[in-house]
């Protein structure tokens, strides 16, 4: 890929690999440079995310603070930035809803590629499909996403790992799979029949099992703004602060104001 003038943001992305890879902080290409390097779809790459784990923050911060960028922890359960100017690159270490840590699994099992000259490493697709399925809010869909990242990797997934990954919301995967042979119906072998057959079990088996009488509500894992009536009004708990949540109260109220702060831009 040939590097665009110097005015272009993509510059500053060559400048922030070029930090980390003399940093040595260990990091992964995610977004739409992922998701063009799997699919081929010739979307445009108008931004990138980088994808690191939580404890080498501190370390990225730092270089890009000498470098002169300017980093931020934008929200802290998930994400940091780092700017030049109006440009900016995401820092990524978890996912919105809290669920899909950047751990060292993601590292393990990510595929080697080249960014701008640099070598790099993309994100699993297996991690991309379990990051994005959760994504359903009123002005932001990643269905589409999951449904072209199986249909162009489904031969080199690891189902299994995917299927653990999703852990008890598995249902969520079920549905995007459900989804995939209605939109794809002359291509449903993509999906093992395997796959489909054990979470279809899951849920059989899920009809015969006393009903939860906790009045939770997942709905916020999937959308951070359209279930906050179920929350506010109607008496559910936020499924986001369940005890095992890796968001505090404070961060999930912070992450749903802030689309309130955007609707109103």
């Amino acid at each position: 890929m040939n590097l665009p003038a110097k005015d272009q943001p993509y510059f500053f992305y060559r400048q922030v690999l070029g930090i980390l890879n003399r940093t040595s902080v260990p990091f992964l290409m995610g977004g739409g440079f992922a998701l063009e390097f799997y699919t081929h779809l010739g979307r445009g790459k108008k931004d990138m995310d980088l994808l690191i784990r939580r404890h080498d923050l501190e370390n990225a911060f730092e270089a890009f603070s000498k470098s002169g960028f300017r980093p931020e922890l934008t929200f802290s359960h998930w994400l940091g930035k780092v700017y030049s100017d109006n440009d900016f690159v995401d820092i990524i270490f978890n996912s919105g809803n809290g669920l899909c840590e950047i751990d060292d699994l993601w590292f393990k099992h990510a595929v080697p590629g080249q960014v701008f000259g640099f070598s790099v490493k993309f994100c699993p697709p297996e991690e991309m499909i379990w990051t994005k399925a959760f994504v359903m809010e009123r002005e932001r869909y990643d269905g589409a996403d999951v449904m072209h990242l199986l249909f162009k990797c489904s031969k080199r997934l690891d189902w299994r790992r995917l299927i653990t990954r999703f852990d008890s919301h598995w249902k969520v995967l079920l549905s995007h799979l459900i989804l995939f042979g209605y939109i794809y119906p002359s291509e449903k072998k993509r999906i093992p029949h395997s796959v489909l057959e054990e979470l279809l079990s899951r849920l059989h088996h899920d009809l015969t099992v006393p009903t939860v009488t906790d009045p939770a509500c997942q709905g916020p894992l999937l959308s951070r703004t359209q279930y906050r009536f179920d929350i506010e009004k109607m008496g559910y708990m936020d499924a986001r602060l369940a005890p095992d949540s890796k968001m505090s109260p404070e961060e999930t109220t912070d992450w749903t104001a802030a689309a309130d702060a955007e609707e109103h831009k």
